[in-house]
């Protein structure tokens, strides 16, 4: 049977003697359009990257000050997630460890705000998040960026960003100390003792810790320590189950990321009321 050959448009061959298909000069091809306009779209893609800026910003704003404020943030059996651990006698009478001095500077939360910012400065989504928004890189898909060079995370200070697994380790530790605050709000003093109740804090500091605990749990650094390394997951059958629900929730990072920070600060804000007098708890079992 004879091998026959096509052209293309330019007259070179598009088939090898062989019979093998060969790769046909496309010298002639039109190339990308240059379009010199920052984007095409028509759409408002920009409100989201704004919204992402306003909302951090005021987190930022808002955990600044309440750091350096260094008060109203304990009212028996309520500890806002700012300060526990308290690690300064300063702390007292909020259940505290005398690890460190206490200054205008050092309050308490500044030791332990270091470890969930980390957390969350490194977390996948938030890379996202800040990127797009804060440096622009890019903005929104198929809009460009004002950047001509791009580095990765390789260079100071992106190159921190792979210390997110150490952060997350911290976090989960930081995670059981909130747990174990949410169950203390369940303990309430009455006549020199205490005993069972619960108020509209108990129930804050509850929810608080259990959105901390499904953000963690939904982190792509959980997802791979539960499941990763593994080349049948028939023989493991326990992490299996767990990557499984880590996946699940893995789906809802994004949301969750977001409705847990709003968690954090509104339990602050929550203790911070209620300890300055200017909010009664609510007891639904005194």
């Amino acid at each position: 049977m004879t091998q026959t050959s096509s052209t293309g448009s330019t007259g070179q061959s598009l088939a090898s003697p062989t019979g093998t298909s060969a790769v046909p000069a496309l010298s002639g091809a039109p190339r990308r359009a240059k379009i010199n306009a920052k984007t095409l779209r028509t759409d408002r893609w920009w409100l989201q990257p704004l919204l992402t800026v306003v909302v951090l910003v005021s987190f930022i704003i808002y955990s600044t000050i309440r750091a350096f404020q260094n008060t109203h943030y304990f009212l028996d059996p309520y500890i806002s997630p700012f300060y526990s651990p308290c690690l300064s006698s300063s702390c007292a009478p909020a259940p505290h460890i005398s690890l460190f001095p206490s200054n205008a500077f050092f309050t308490p939360a500044i030791f332990i705000l270091v470890f969930p910012l980390g957390f969350r400065l490194t977390c996948y989504y938030y890379r996202k998040a800040y990127y797009r928004s804060f440096w622009l890189s890019p903005p929104a898909c198929a809009v460009a960026e004002p950047h001509k060079s791009y580095s990765g995370e390789t260079k100071f200070p992106l190159i921190g960003n792979n210390l997110h697994r150490y952060f997350f380790y911290a976090g989960m530790v930081f995670n059981v100390i909130l747990t174990y605050d949410a169950l203390l709000a369940f303990r309430f003093e009455k006549d020199g003792g205490h005993h069972f109740g619960i108020g509209l804090g108990t129930a804050v500091l509850v929810l608080n810790a259990t959105l901390l605990w499904l953000y963690t749990l939904s982190c792509h650094s959980c997802r791979h320590i539960v499941g990763g390394r593994l080349t049948h997951f028939s023989k493991h059958p326990v992490r299996y189950k767990f990557w499984g629900f880590v996946s699940t929730l893995n789906h809802k990072h994004m949301q969750l990321a977001w409705v847990s920070l709003f968690g954090v600060a509104l339990t602050d804000l929550y203790v911070l009321l209620v300890s300055s007098g200017a909010l009664s708890d609510p007891r639904w079992v005194a």
